[in-house]
């Protein structure tokens, strides 16, 4: 490409990010190619799902770009980067450093893709719709215009991919038609149609009534055509989806579906159902008898629920997570291979206190999981012996997994993993009878697919949390969903979270900013004028406050602020603690030894820790008794200084004693999930830097947020609602015989 065209490229994009130009007057400077042929409309007769939310056709294979498996490319866990992909993107006037993306994200045949399709840019993280434009542009000429198929097929996928990132798994026609707009698409619904054409996009029509509809008397009994005749047509509506996360949430209703009918002997056979009747009341006496034994009434309700239902849905607050501790004893007193997951290590650690405080001194929990590992394989006894044992990301677990794995604990990113928690039989499925899982408005639909989906036939399900706090990083709310639609049984806790930071977080649950006693100064309000002055008194509280006036030190005091960037953010707070508490000139990719950090190997997963040292290898870190080590090439996108943390990071965390910071240039960002996560990660004392002003009671009162798009919640009704149907039906079958 000349240095002319690649001047103008840049001159062009400079202009679109800074406002001085919108990206469409790049396009209508030139003749636009008349629109490409077009396929049937979406959601004619020939591509209509069915009410139930069946995805409604794919498009012919091979007519979109394929993108490759993450990581293809990478030679030795290094990115190969082809010099014909150096050579595309500077012919398109794209920077050199966005090879290795580029290959990561479309695979080595990247400069074949990018040639066929230029928009497939957009695959690439960081790139903007107007780069991928610009770069089509100085490919294509006259060629690229607003109206090209292959940019409207992009634009969708991004459009989608974007609306994961908030936590929709779908999206509605009309938000999908207003972000194409922003994007001077001049044909949004054409747009939607052509990327369902091209297979990049499923569609579907769920009902909006989620049940079957019911005959109106005296119809239905009839054959064929009397049968349609009797049914009501259904309101549905219709929605867009990628089909990773649509297959997701349908694998997620199946295994959903199959747990909730474990101990429902109306959906098996005779001789299945006389068997599990058999187990039921087999068990009956030593489930009452833990019930009775329980440490409180929830405890109670939860343990007797358990007994008798495959899946049972459990919420409360941080003094909840007792019971579902009781739960995993009780079930292992029985014999039942029994194990709680956590979102986090910290809430593995805290779980495995609770799970040996109910069991008591006298070795309980320890003989029930000795008794339990006998049913295991042999290779349980090696795993627990591996010592220094490298998991994902280079992580190493150290000898201390003993206990943990004594006390039927683990995360659940490691239990996917494979580097902790229960076995794996020969199928692959995961060797218990009951699993619970807490922190489950954390889990996201594909990691709560990938989890159900090994769990065995016949094993108990529990998933408990805590519904008020931020929701799960990735796309799905699958805890919401699902206690919305009132599949399985639900178990509320009565336990309150004690003390006034129990009080005032409970109080925030139901929209009421309490003014509680503090005697013991458990909770202080720091009010400020400016960013300059919270970041101080940030500093001052965390360094002297805190450790002298509550008693607890500098490294059990978490800070968490409203986001990264800003006067008062992660980094500027981050910035101001380590000149504080550990100064240094950051010899180790701006860390130096005694740093706390925070490292997230994965979107919506993050552990706090310290730096122990650096070397060729890589970053080394302590967290939680377990050394890891970052490579060099994932330190910068994965490790930050964590004095200071998002309240998104900190969900599943606790310490004990938290300072929130509430800027008043952050105010929008706040809602009545931020705060109550926020100001719950204190177990002791909370300290509240204010000066949000009235944004804060606002937020809590009225700041609810907004609902996520997705399906599964019209997949689970669905699947209910047509059970009992059959069931019905069974039941007008037999007293007809």
């Amino acid at each position: 490409m000349s240095n002319d065209r690649t001047a103008e490229l840049l001159a062009a994009v400079r202009a679109v990010e800074s406002g001085e130009r919108s990206a469409d007057s790049f396009f209508t400077e030139r003749k636009q190619p008349a629109s490409p042929a077009r396929g049937p409309a979406a959601g004619g007769a020939q591509d209509r799902a069915g009410a139930g939310g069946v995805p409604a056709g794919r498009a012919p294979a091979g007519s979109a770009a394929p993108r490759p498996a993450h990581g293809e490319g990478r030679a030795g866990g290094r990115i190969v980067v082809p010099e014909e992909v150096r050579a595309l993107l500077a012919e398109g006037g794209a920077p050199e450093s966005l090879a290795p993306r580029a290959v990561e994200a479309l695979g080595e045949g990247a400069a074949d893709v990018l040639r066929a399709d230029p928009w497939q840019l957009l695959a690439v993280a960081g790139v903007q719709p107007e780069q991928a434009d610009g770069f089509a542009r100085a490919l294509l000429g006259e060629e690229a215009g607003p109206g090209d198929a292959r940019r409207a097929v992009a634009l969708v996928v991004r459009l989608l991919e974007r609306a994961a990132l908030r936590g929709d798994t779908v999206q509605e026609p009309a938000a999908l038609a207003e972000g194409l707009a922003r994007h001077a698409v001049p044909d949004p619904q054409e747009a939607v149609r052509e990327a369902v054409d091209a297979g990049a996009v499923l569609v579907f029509e769920d009902a909006l009534d989620a049940g079957p509809a019911h005959s109106t008397p005296g119809q239905g009994s009839g054959q064929g055509g009397e049968e349609e005749a009797g049914e009501e047509e259904r309101p549905v509506r219709m929605l867009f989806g990628l089909d990773r996360y649509a297959l997701a949430e349908e694998s997620l209703a199946d295994a959903l579906a199959r747990i909730a009918s474990t101990f429902d002997t109306a959906r098996h056979g005779r001789e299945a159902a006389d068997t599990a009747d058999a187990a039921v009341a087999s068990a009956a006496p030593g489930w009452s008898t833990a019930a009775e034994a329980a440490p409180s009434p929830s405890a109670k309700e939860l343990i007797t629920t358990a007994a008798g239902s495959g899946l049972v849905t459990h919420s409360g607050g941080e003094a909840s997570r007792a019971e579902i501790a009781a739960l995993v004893v009780a079930a292992r007193q029985l014999g039942l291979r029994a194990w709680a997951l956590t979102h986090t290590d910290d809430g593995r650690a805290r779980m495995t206190r609770l799970v040996e405080a109910v069991a008591g001194p006298d070795g309980t929990a320890a003989a029930a999981a000795s008794a339990t590992a006998a049913t295991q394989a042999d290779e349980a006894d090696e795993a627990d012996e591996a010592d220094g044992e490298t998991g994902p990301d280079g992580q190493g677990a150290e000898s201390g997994a003993h206990a943990v794995a004594d006390a039927g604990c683990a995360t659940v990113a490691g239990t996917l993993a494979g580097a902790e928690g229960p076995e794996r039989d020969a199928e692959g499925m995961l060797a218990v009878d009951l699993l619970a899982v807490c922190d489950a408005p954390q889990l996201d639909a594909e990691g709560a697919a990938a989890l159900l989906e090994s769990l065995p036939d016949g094993a108990r399900l529990v998933l408990s949390g805590d519904p008020e706090v931020l929701g799960a990083a990735g796309p799905g709310q699958v805890f919401r969903d699902l206690v919305a639609a009132r599949c399985c049984p639900h178990v509320t806790s009565r336990t309150p979270d004690p003390g006034p930071v129990g009080e005032l977080v409970s109080g925030i649950g139901v929209g009421e900013l309490l003014q509680v006693e503090a005697p013991g100064k458990e909770v202080v309000i720091v009010p400020v004028q400016d960013a300059g002055e919270a970041v101080h008194r940030t500093v001052q509280l965390v360094a002297d406050s805190v450790p002298r006036a509550i008693g607890v030190p500098t490294h059990e005091t978490q800070v968490i602020t409203p986001g990264h960037g800003g006067s008062a953010g992660t980094r500027a707070l981050n910035a101001a603690l380590k000149e504080r508490l550990n100064p240094g000139p950051g010899r180790f990719a701006g860390f130096d030894p005694g740093d706390r950090v925070a490292h997230s190997p994965a979107p919506g997963r993050t552990e706090v820790g310290t730096v122990a040292s650096a070397d060729e290898e890589g970053l080394h870190l302590s967290c939680h008794g377990r050394t890891l080590t970052v490579p060099p090439d994932r330190v910068a996108e994965t490790v930050r200084h964590g004095w200071a943390m998002t309240a998104h990071q900190a969900a599943g965390l606790r310490w004990p004693a938290a300072v929130v910071v509430l800027p008043g240039d952050a105010t929008q960002v706040l809602s009545r999930a931020w705060v109550y996560t926020a100001f719950g990660r204190g177990e002791r004392h909370l300290s509240v830097v204010h000066g949000a002003g009235d944004a804060l009671p606002r937020a809590v009162v009225s700041g609810l947020s907004p609902e996520r798009v997705t399906r599964l919640r019209v997949l689970l009704t669905e699947s209910a609602r047509a059970a009992e149907a059959d069931e019905v039906g069974e039941e007008d079958t037999g007293s007809t015989d």
